[in-house]
């Protein structure tokens, strides 16, 4: 079976406790839609934006999820929360299987700084796999921006990139183009589910690997379902983009230095300190 049924929930956020609401939500998709196999929610969609609502893993809030896990049978990815760990805080995101067992957690690689202060940077990529289906990757809103990110996940051979994501801003737009191109550069799934509402402006996508819009959302709360097929990117990496370009083959190839990967750049050193911009 290379076929896997993925719903994305764009959640009508409020700041605080979302998880009542994450609840009938996730219950009413199974009902609706009894063949869906994961859902997955916005970043920080269960308890808003304030690291004050941090909480070691596991705690209560993922175990909350793990038991929603196990009683609707899903994959849960849950979005992401902030997580206290040895006196810092990360963003992370939490993979259960349909068990109620916690298989990955991805800690947001860059934080959105300067303006998600006080959230410390994760060190790793993650990847998990489902018997039988395939590989996926998981990577947190700001990640997306730094394409070596899904490449990465991609290079370790990620076939869906899970993406949960909180914008209320004008650049949602651009992180739309931002995930087609690494859909299809990467010859890959990407999903990346936006919330609504009070936190979010929406328009989560779904793109497939040629790096075809599969599904948008508009503004408002939606549940957006669609098939993968495993089989689809496995093709499109062999025989190419649109029977293409094959770029992940050309860059396994590359003789390439990329001199943004040297120990210092005297362009990147110039552009001074990492700040909230002042007033024109």
């Amino acid at each position: 079976m290379t076929e896997f049924a993925i719903a994305g929930i764009q959640l009508d956020a409020t700041t605080g406790d979302n998880l009542k609401a994450i609840s009938q939500l996730v219950a009413g998709a199974k009902r609706r839609f009894p063949w869906i196999d994961m859902v997955v929610l916005g970043e920080l969609a269960a308890k808003g934006v304030s690291v004050a609502s941090a909480e070691p893993l596991p705690g209560p809030t993922e175990d909350f999820f793990c038991s929603l896990a196990s009683k609707q049978g899903l994959w849960v990815v849950n979005g992401s929360l902030y997580e206290l760990y040895e006196g810092e805080v990360y963003n992370t995101t939490s993979v259960i299987n349909p068990q109620g067992e916690v298989v990955a957690r991805h800690r947001k690689l860059f934080p959105f700084l300067p303006y998600e202060q006080g959230v410390s940077a994760g060190d790793q990529h993650t990847v998990f796999d489902i018997e039988g289906v395939g590989r996926f990757g998981v990577s947190i809103c700001y990640d997306m921006w730094f394409p070596e990110t899904t490449r990465a996940l991609c290079s370790m051979g990620a076939e869906v990139i899970l993406h949960p994501t909180l914008t209320n801003t004008d650049d949602r737009d651009l992180e739309l183009s931002i995930a087609r191109a690494s859909a299809g550069t990467n010859q890959c799934y990407f999903f990346d589910i936006n919330s609504c509402g009070a936190l979010g402006n929406g328009q989560s996508i779904i793109v497939g690997p040629d790096g075809e819009v599969l599904k948008q959302a508009g503004e408002r709360q939606t549940l957006m379902t669609t098939v993968v097929d495993l089989e689809r990117v496995r093709r499109s990496r062999e025989r190419g983009v649109l029977m293409l370009g094959q770029p992940l083959k050309s860059f396994r190839d590359s003789r390439v230095t990329y001199p943004q990967y040297t120990a210092s750049s005297s362009y990147l050193s110039s552009l001074g300190p990492l700040h909230v911009p002042e007033k024109v």
